[in-house]
């Protein structure tokens, strides 16, 4: 298009301005949309450009990159957020309060000073110091010896918190440090050398096996009682290296308990798995046959399973056996039968146990754990929305109402858990079909995430029949933190009883807090250290008979 010099502007008639306006008009809309096709390319394109760097790190083994800056749906939308203190910045003024009560006096200073003739004594001002002395303590024991006529030689038994040559509280401060304080083998190395313990990196790692099917015990009863009782699980799983191989590590927890488990799949066969035990088992009962017709498995199938009159089966190579003896084996088709009535003998197997009965299992949307009564997370759903790349501002302005919509109604959530009712009930499932059904935004990738989220409905409003569980799964992701900071610590494992013990002694430590019992005290407990005696986990976890 051909532009008037500015002189010959005044020359033209009014028809020919109106001319020159409307070429101008449709040379900006040009350009406009010219404009929109390269700002989407462009942010194609930092995507992909994301995706090599993220390639050639994990080439290189490179750690990743951090995850996407989160929305901050949940603390915006969080009573406390809501509202801000009277301090600075929003910060509270109230002073804390005293801590003394906790604390018990071991022993009492007079501390005098010379005052000048004619003083009067005005009492004491007192002050409460707090310290800590470690020093190595090295005991020798003589152990008498016999010979009994029948020449069988006998040594008087040490301590049984004894391992090697190392008592229990050396012990106990060895566990303490590794799971807890989250130190390597060789900073604890370093740490006692310096103290004046004689210790080597072989010695420490021993000691952090040791006793392990004492731990490994209770922490498989901690999982029962709490997949038996809790209301709600929430699921998480991470990556983890084991024996040079990568696997990943499942957590499983609640408000009062967690467990990690660890192995080469994080598949839902893998994932049912661990939630039957470490001993697991195949029952093929009412459960198993609905999980089966639930996931769409042949009848012919199902009826073969039926026919039989044996129904548990102890160990996977028998219930191997028993496929194969069907003739399951050798099918061929879609789904795969072995592998779905696996999944469901399993499943049959967990409510054989009494466990996950009327619990909601809440997750992030991830495939293997869509068993059971299933929830969704609020945050990963409006995560989709958040990070969404918009080409221009007609679909950055769609984003922001989408994503105002889905916080208010996480935010009147959040209010029906309070006080939940029927007809509050009713609206929101309306409010929900409004916000997710709301037709063309003109963004067409917010469209399709839109109807995919309306698709999962019942799974998002799983809270209005269940208030009681969460409405994501933070807890999970604050509990596997610990297990990612120990990842990065201390790398992979390499033997069996050290991945058990990494998953045993993290889940304890979290469930200890959780219940508010100090993990030291509950390793000195367990060691047979004179102090304070915790009851097994477990029974604090079950809530007691009525």
């Amino acid at each position: 298009m051909t532009v008037p010099e500015p002189d010959s502007l005044e020359r033209l008639t009014p028809a020919e301005l109106i001319g020159v306006v409307r070429d101008l008009i449709g040379e900006v809309t040009r350009l406009r949309s010219e404009n929109e096709k390269l700002s989407g390319a462009f942010a194609r394109l930092r995507v992909d450009h994301q995706a090599v760097k993220d390639e050639l790190a994990r080439l290189k083994h490179l750690p990743p990159r951090p995850p996407d800056k989160p929305s901050g749906m949940d603390k915006a939308t969080d009573a406390k957020g809501m509202e801000t203190g009277g301090g600075k910045g929003g910060r509270s003024t109230r002073r804390r309060g005293s801590q003394l009560d906790k604390l018990t006096i071991t022993q009492t200073v007079v501390v005098t000073t010379k005052a000048p003739a004619g003083s009067r004594r005005k009492g004491y001002e007192e002050i409460v110091v707090q310290d800590l002395s470690l020093t190595p303590k090295v005991t020798l024991y003589r152990r008498e010896r016999w010979k009994t006529p029948d020449g069988e030689t006998i040594i008087a038994t040490l301590d049984p918190g004894i391992v090697g040559s190392y008592g229990p509280n050396l012990h106990r401060f060895i566990l303490a440090l590794h799971f807890s304080g989250q130190m390597t083998c060789e900073r604890i190395v370093a740490l006692l050398n310096g103290m004046g313990v004689v210790i080597s990196k072989r010695q420490v790692v021993r000691l952090l096996t040791a006793r392990l099917e004492t731990f490994r015990a209770e922490d498989e009863a901690v999982l029962k009682a709490g997949l038996s009782s809790a209301p709600y699980v929430t699921v998480d799983d991470t990556g983890a290296r084991h024996a040079g191989k990568a696997g990943y590590t499942t957590q499983i927890g609640s408000c009062n308990f967690t467990a990690f488990r660890t192995g080469p799949s994080k598949s839902r066969l893998a994932f049912l798995s661990r939630l039957c035990g470490r001993t697991a088992f195949y029952v093929i009962n009412d459960a198993a046959f609905e999980y089966m017709q639930g996931r769409n498995l042949s009848q012919v199938v199902i009826d073969k399973l039926a026919g039989h009159a044996e129904r548990i089966f102890p160990s996977l190579e028998q219930w191997q056996r028993h496929l194969s003896a069907l003739g399951l084996t050798d099918l061929k088709v879609a789904p795969d039968p072995v592998l779905i009535a696996s999944e469901a003998a399993l499943w049959g197997a967990i409510r054989h146990q009494g466990l996950l009965q009327d619990a909601v299992i809440v997750s992030d949307d991830a495939g293997q754990f869509r068993v059971g009564v299933h929830a969704l997370c609020w945050v990963h759903a409006e995560r989709l929305v958040h990070k969404l790349v918009p080409a221009n501002d007609k679909q950055r302005n769609a984003i922001e109402v989408a994503k105002r919509m889905i916080w208010w109604f996480y935010r009147a959530l959040k209010d029906y858990k309070l006080a939940p009712s029927p007809d509050q009930a009713q609206a929101l499932r309306a409010r929900f079909d409004r916000i997710f059904k709301r037709g063309r935004t003109g963004y067409v990738t917010l469209d399709r995430l839109l109807r995919r989220l309306f698709h999962r409905k019942d799974e998002l409003l799983r809270v209005l029949d269940h208030p009681e569980i969460p409405l994501n799964t933070n807890a999970s992701e604050n509990d596997i933190r610990s297990f990612v900071t120990k990842r990065k610590i201390s790398g992979g494992t390499v033997s069996d009883n050290g991945r058990d013990a990494r998953d045993v002694m993290l889940g304890l430590a979290k469930t200890c807090m959780k219940i508010g019992i100090p993990f030291y005290h509950y390793i000195g407990s367990r060691l047979g250290i004179v102090g304070p005696q915790i009851p097994a986990l477990d029974s604090l976890i079950r809530p007691a008979p009525a």
